[in-house]
C-alpha cells in the first residue's frame, strides 16, 4: 500500500517534465567549469547536480499543488484525468501533505548549498504558487510566469557556479526561448481540445491560433538573433568566434519543432515532444557536444597532445 502511494506520488510529480530543470547546467558548461577538479559535490558541476535534484523535488511539489487545485478540470480532460489525483489513485490528503512537506524539506538543503540559492528556490515556489492560483488566468502573463521559471533555473546555475561572467545575452535568450515554449504549449492545448478548450482551461478562451502564431514567430526570430549575438559578443567565449558554429543547431532545433507543430500536427508540450522525437534528441546532443568542443577546445587539445606525445 505504502509503495503504491509512493509510486503514484512520483507519477503525480511528473518526472518527464523535470527535463526543464536541466537549464541549471547551462552555466557550468558555458563558464568553462565543467571539469574543475576536487571532491565532486564541492565542484561547480557537483553543486549544479545537487541544485538540479532540489529543483526537481520543488517543481514536483508544485505540480502536485497545481493538480490539487485543478482536480475537477483534470477529471474532464481526455488525458489529465489519468493523473493519480484526478483518477483517485492518490488520496487528496496525501497529495496535500506532499505539497506542503516537500517544499519545506528542500529548503534546508537549498540554504546549505548557498544562501541565495535558498532564497531563489523560495522565489521559484512563490512564482509557481502565484501561477497556480492567479497568473494562469491572466492572458500573456501566464506565459511570462512560465518563462520566469526557466530564467530562475538559469539564475540558480549562476549562483551555484559562483560566476560573474555569465552573459546577459543568455538571460535574454533563455527568456525568449521559454516564451516560445510557453506560447507553443498554449497553441497545442487549443488544438488538442478542439473547441472544448474553455471548459478545460478558462484562459484558453483569451487566445486563438492567429494570435499565438504571431507571438511564436516574434519570439522565434528574437531568440535566434539573441543567441547569435551571444555567440560573438560574450566576454568569456573563445576569441576565434567558433561559438558561432553552434548557431545551426539552434536554428534546426527550433525549425524542427515548428515543423512538428504545423506539419505533423503535434500538440504535446515541448518537453514531452523532446522525450519522444529522435531527431530533436540527436540535435540537442550534437548541440551540447559542439558547445563543449568550442568552450573547452584548449583543454581538449592539451589532452590530445599529451595522448599523442605518450
Amino acid at each position: 500500500m505504502a509503495l503504491n502511494l509512493i509510486v503514484h506520488l512520483i507519477r503525480e510529480m511528473r518526472p518527464k517534465q523535470w527535463t526543464k530543470n536541466l537549464f541549471v547546467f547551462v552555466v557550468v558548461v558555458v563558464d568553462q567549469k565543467l571539469f574543475v577538479p576536487g571532491p565532486f559535490f564541492g565542484t561547480p558541476l557537483g553543486r549544479s547536480v545537487l541544485g538540479f535534484v532540489l529543483l526537481c523535488v520543488m517543481s514536483g511539489a508544485v505540480y502536485v499543488l497545481n493538480d490539487i487545485i485543478d482536480v475537477e478540470q483534470d477529471r474532464a480532460h481526455p488525458t489529465k484525468r489519468n493523473r493519480p489525483i484526478a483518477s483517485g489513485a492518490l488520496p487528496m490528503g496525501v497529495a496535500w501533505l506532499a505539497a506542503i512537506v516537500l517544499p519545506l524539506a528542500t529548503l534546508p538543503f537549498a540554504f546549505g548549498l548557498h544562501l541565495y540559492f535558498g532564497l531563489l528556490l523560495i522565489l521559484y515556489w512563490l512564482n509557481n504558487v502565484a501561477y497556480t492560483f492567479r497568473l494562469k488566468h491572466v492572458v500573456v502573463l501566464d506565459v511570462f510566469s512560465i518563462a520566469l521559471g526557466f530564467v530562475l533555473r538559469v539564475a540558480a546555475g549562476v549562483i551555484l557556479v559562483n560566476t560573474e561572467r555569465f552573459s546577459p545575452w543568455l538571460y535574454a535568450f533563455t527568456t525568449l526561448l521559454s516564451l516560445f515554449l510557453g506560447f507553443t504549449k498554449r497553441r497545442g492545448e487549443i488544438v488538442s481540445l478542439q473547441g472544448n478548450a474553455s471548459n478545460q482551461r478558462a484562459i484558453l478562451v483569451e487566445y486563438n491560433l492567429p494570435f499565438l502564431d504571431g507571438m511564436i514567430y516574434t519570439v522565434t526570430s528574437a531568440s535566434i538573433v539573441t543567441y547569435s549575438f551571444y555567440t560573438f559578443s560574450a566576454p568569456n567565449l573563445p576569441e576565434n568566434h567558433t561559438m558561432m558554429l553552434t548557431i545551426p543547431f539552434v536554428l534546426y532545433g527550433i525549425f524542427r519543432y515548428l515543423y512538428l507543430v504545423h506539419v505533423r500536427g503535434e500538440t504535446k508540450p515541448p518537453d514531452e515532444v523532446l522525450l519522444k522525437d529522435r531527431v530533436l534528441q540527436v540535435t540537442l546532443a550534437l548541440f551540447v557536444i559542439a558547445v563543449i568542443l568550442v568552450m573547452y577546445q584548449r583543454q581538449l587539445l592539451a589532452v590530445l597532445a599529451r595522448v599523442i606525445g605518450s
